[in-house]
């Protein structure tokens, strides 16, 4: 395992972190896609979380040296707290995770977040829920709406932030969202978050100009996500005509690892072999000859071409 020092947090992390999904034979992940709303629902633990393949997969994590791990929903939450005492850790381990109900477009203006009282509530349930001291990283993603109905809010951010640190119960925070540069721009310069956390791959790439740049230039981590385009990467590989699916995945992986700003990709998968097959790639991050000319075929695909153009209207507006 290859690591890399977070400046504000002050330690170092695995270059390849594990995330927390569990996965439909679809490929789906699970949870969201067997009932959204059940899923961002507080308290609901879908059945079957943390069995023995993803026990499996998490001491295989354990051997390669992963130490940094994302989990969302309340099920995947449940589990990594129970499997990390069923397997024990050896060695110390960070978790990822957010407050069930308050993030993105699931609660109006994302007003829970703004009032401390219930975000620190959210925070001592989800310590609770996970068998933790306190939350390693808090992911606070909120949208450019909630700044424009309630002109106090980053100000509240920022204090709850401050607060949550101080009673102990949140060591780092997560800026997030998905609303695009000027929201991201804003959660950074408020120097309240100590990382990023964003999609980022060659097809939604509007960080390069000017999010990844004010992110080092405030000392934060960049936690990147996505790099597979939630699986459109390879519906755009069977138009192109490309059947080699894990070079091609490397080659996602490797466009955003030559990214100097890019500390750590969550990497989602099921079994413990993608995920060895996934570190080895940090070996050498240089491209290949196949890999350029893959990421270049894929860029001449109709898919390809209607995606980037619906990024960038996403992150620019």
């Amino acid at each position: 395992m290859k690591y890399v020092k977070l400046e504000k947090p002050g330690i170092e992390i695995s270059k390849l972190s594990l995330g927390g999904h569990e996965y439909l034979p679809n490929k789906l992940s699970r949870g969201f896609n067997e009932d959204f709303a059940k899923a961002i629902t507080p308290g609901y633990i879908f059945p079957g979380f943390g069995g023995e393949q993803r026990k499996k997969l998490l001491s295989k994590a354990f051997d390669l040296g992963v130490n940094y791990f994302d989990v969302t929903h309340d099920s995947e939450k449940e589990a990594i707290g129970r499997n990390l005492r069923e397997l024990g850790c050896p060695y110390e381990v960070y978790i990822q995770t957010r407050p069930e109900g308050f993030c993105y477009t699931y609660d109006e203006h994302n007003a829970k977040m703004a009032d401390y009282n219930l975000l620190k509530a959210e925070a001592q349930r989800i310590i609770k829920l996970m068998q933790r001291d306190c939350i390693d990283f808090f992911n606070l993603a909120f949208m450019h709406d909630a700044l424009e109905h309630d002109p106090e809010y980053m100000d509240k951010i920022v204090y709850n932030i401050n607060m949550l640190k101080k009673e102990g119960l949140v060591r780092w925070v997560c800026a997030d969202t998905f609303a695009g540069e000027e929201t991201y721009l804003t959660q950074i310069n408020s120097d309240a978050f100590d990382v990023i956390y964003i999609n980022f791959n060659f097809a939604d790439c509007g960080a390069e100009k000017n999010v990844l740049k004010a992110a080092k230039d405030h000392n934060m981590g960049v936690i990147v996500r996505e790099q597979y385009m939630k699986g459109a990467l390879f519906k755009m590989a069977a138009e192109a005509g490309i059947d080699d699916k894990n070079t091609l995945a490397h080659a996602a992986m490797k466009w955003c690892y030559n990214h100097e700003e890019v500390s750590t990709i969550i990497f989602g998968t099921n079994t413990a072999e993608h995920l060895a097959d996934a570190v080895g790639i940090l070996d050498s991050l240089s491209f290949t000859d196949k890999e350029l000319e893959m990421i270049e075929t894929i860029k001449t695909t109709n898919l390809y071409k209607e995606y980037f153009e619906k990024k960038q209207k996403e992150f620019f507006g």
